[in-house]
């Protein structure tokens, strides 16, 4: 098993990405301060963070045969990751649409397009490169049938896996009960109390997760479940305890790719045997550093950015 080398399962979009001062109303047309057109999707964006870590990173993520695809090939290159992740299939490349306003605060679109098509036949044609893998991680911007056949791959063979339901849909229980760790936002953990513990108020308020969303889950299979929240930080509930993250304070210009860095940060730490502490802080700075850019591609960050957020928050 590599040291700290991670397995994405992965997918692609060509994002476009605007800055406004507030998001528009029905039928509104606005002015935006920066409009970013660039290669993204929450697995790309998974993989790229984790190599600017130094990770060693391989994975899956697949592309159509239109114009669009071509900024795919590139992409990979200009982030150092393997051109096998490629995968080309008939039909649209996934794209995606969001706005950042004047707070910071997203809202987005996706059309995964050709990342649907990412299947479990492909994941069995790499699980010799999952096996050797240190931690397997995962998105919703593809199906349900890889994911899960690369974490029950994952399982037998040993090897960690870290899911990121976003966007968010209901969990399937075998699902659930393969991902060791489990990292939600408010939303999406709102969404999956209505699953697993409906009627219950406030889930995503951090006692109650810690109260009662977090022990639902840890019974269904995870060891680790992580809710992020934004400014207010983070809080990380495992089978000895929780533990809270403050959020380190920067002059943020845009959170897009915040989630990501994060997910992607806390993947690595841990893969490379960091405690939970340890990985929530480096994840907590991860996030900060990828808002103080416009876009997401070229504002998630290295471990020497992370480090020196770090350093700055205990001078």
């Amino acid at each position: 098993m590599a040291d700290g080398s991670v397995f994405v399962l992965g997918s692609f979009l060509v994002s476009c990405s605007a800055k406004v001062q507030r998001f528009p109303r029905p039928g509104e047309s606005l002015a935006a301060d920066i409009v970013t057109i660039e290669p993204g999707g929450k697995g790309l964006n998974l993989a790229i963070a984790a190599r600017r870590l130094g990770a060693d990173v391989d994975g899956l993520l697949a592309v159509g045969d239109d114009l669009a695809s071509a900024f795919a090939a590139p992409a990979l290159a200009q982030a150092e990751l393997p051109a096998q992740m490629l995968i080309r299939v008939a039909g649209k490349t996934g794209s995606g649409v969001g706005f950042t306003d004047a707070e910071g605060e997203t809202c987005l679109a996706v059309d995964s397009g050709a990342n649907r098509s990412l299947s479990a036949a492909h994941v069995r044609e790499a699980s010799d490169r999952i096996a050797t893998a240190a931690m397997v991680m995962a998105q919703f911007e593809i199906g349900d049938g890889p994911i899960a056949e690369a974490f029950a791959l994952a399982r037998r063979t040993g090897v960690a896996t870290l899911l990121n339901p976003s966007p968010f849909r209901p969990i399937p229980d075998g699902l659930l009960s393969d991902t060791d760790i489990l990292v939600l936002n408010q939303t999406e953990a709102e969404a999956l109390a209505e699953a697993i513990l409906p009627g219950h108020a406030d889930p995503a308020e951090p006692a109650r997760f810690v109260a009662e969303l977090g022990p639902a889950v840890l019974a269904r299979g995870p060891r680790l479940v992580v809710l992020t929240l934004g400014a207010a930080g983070a809080v990380a509930l495992g089978r000895d305890g929780a533990i809270g993250q403050p959020a380190f304070p920067v002059d943020a210009v845009d959170t897009l790719g915040a989630g990501d860095a994060f997910a992607a940060t806390l993947g690595v730490a841990l893969a490379r045997g960091l405690g939970t502490a340890e990985a929530l802080r480096q994840a907590a700075a991860a996030g900060a550093v990828a808002t103080r850019r416009a876009g997401v591609f070229e504002a998630l960050g290295r471990q020497a950015d992370i480090d020196q957020l770090i350093g700055l928050s205990t001078v």
